[in-house]
């Protein structure tokens, strides 16, 4: 048999039931769209996380109360000796050390005038715009002092500002956090969200006064931003040499960037494969349907075989002919699929512009590859009772 002949044998195989054809197509279809578009939404939001985090710097090395040796949430664990003000003076001494923000936060009313509202409160360092990589819109951030003789001074996210002050200037004027009274003296630029949390509908206020004020004896965490002189590695040593002497023991966990990032990225990349496992169910349920199909075909073709084999076709011919018609509608179904993930892409981008989608050529050559695949897999039993037919029981099947 001619490859032409092949080739036409199984397009019109195809295309002689097009609605049965065109459903189990679509079966596929569906299948590989939901991979495609929830894979694709997955490694958006990764990319997005990462560079979320990046935006805050890349030399940070964060320290946080208590030990562990696998994973932590900062400020939740209990500790023989909290992270104090007094550490972070200390560690704002050691060579390299560009700048140390010493960090608590909490959640309390802010009020301005007749105007009131529940809102983020970060108790942290004066150098914690330049750390996290902060701009001032107006104004100056917390000024540059002792850390345990703070001035009641406070300055507001972009958002915050909006909401208490609308289009008047906020500088000089007085706001009350928690029920202390604080004069404002900065406002921040816009900085976004950063896993769930807003950076604009905050209140940054010195971290001396924040403990007094959630009545805390321990710091949340710690960040140390180190210069460019020396190495993630080298600066992690320098924190814990000097912790150790000061607290007498390991009783403190560091992070650095490399370790958040690597841990954030290893996370979702298995939420990602989760995802697309779940859209996996219905390319499983395409398949099965294509198997049905080829099945039926089989039982509606069966003369057809006995007369293929009588005028000399070979068994790995019949083979290659049946898995070639599963795996060409397998691979229709796939290219639709893919249409209807670039139709949802648009309609996403214009409805919900916000919602982080990263569609990769690799991606959906892969699926349209998968697709292809689970055509051949489905294909493969179908193909394989027809090859073995007795082409003269065959030409006698009604």
């Amino acid at each position: 048999m001619l490859l032409s002949d092949w080739l036409r044998w199984v397009f019109h195989a195809v295309t002689n039931a097009r609605l049965r054809s065109l459903l189990t197509a679509l079966g596929i279809s569906i299948g590989i769209a939901a991979v495609t578009l929830l894979t694709s939404i997955g490694e958006g939001i990764r990319v997005y996380l990462l560079d979320s985090f990046s935006s805050f710097g890349t030399r940070i090395i964060a320290v946080t109360p208590g030990k562990t040796s696998t994973s932590g949430m900062p400020g939740l664990l209990t500790t023989i000796r909290p992270l104090s003000l007094e550490d972070a003076q200390h560690l704002s001494m050691l060579p390299h050390a560009d700048a140390v923000v010493p960090m608590l936060q909490g959640t309390a009313k802010i009020e301005a005038d007749e105007l009131r509202r529940d809102t983020t409160v970060y108790g942290v360092g004066p150098d914690m715009a330049r750390a996290w990589r902060f701009k001032v819109a107006q104004g100056r951030f917390l000024p540059a002092g002792d850390l345990q003789n703070s001035r009641y001074f406070a300055v507001l996210g972009s958002r915050a500002r909006e909401e208490l002050f609308r289009n008047s200037n906020p500088l000089g004027q007085y706001v009350r956090v928690g029920g202390v009274r604080f004069r404002v003296i900065g406002a921040m630029e816009s900085k976004g969200q950063l896993l769930g949390f807003d950076m604009d509908d905050a209140v940054f206020i010195p971290a001396d006064i924040a403990m007094q004020m959630f009545n805390k004896n321990s710091l949340m965490e710690i960040d140390v931003v180190f210069r460019e002189s020396t190495t993630s590695n080298e600066m992690r040593d320098r924190i814990k040499d000097a912790l150790i002497r000061s607290h007498g023991e390991e009783d403190f966990t560091l992070f650095t960037q490399e370790d958040m990032l690597a841990t954030l990225d290893r996370i979702m990349s298995m939420l990602k494969m989760a995802v697309g496992a779940l859209g996996g169910v219905a390319l499983v349920v395409g398949g099965v349907g294509v198997l049905t199909i080829m099945t039926t075909a089989l039982r509606e073709r069966t003369q057809e075989i006995g007369l293929l084999r009588a005028v000399g076709c070979t068994r790995e011919q019949i083979l290659w002919m049946f898995l070639g018609e599963a795996v060409l509608l397998s691979g229709m179904g796939g290219l639709l699929g893919l249409s209807i993930v670039a139709v949802l892409v648009i309609v996403l981008n214009t409805f919900a512009p916000g919602l982080p989608i990263s569609l990769q050529p690799a991606y959906m050559l892969a699926s349209l590859a998968l697709s292809c695949g689970v055509g051949l897999a489905a294909g493969i039993s179908p193909a394989m009772n027809a090859a073995a037919l007795d082409p003269i029981e065959a030409l006698r099947a009604e």
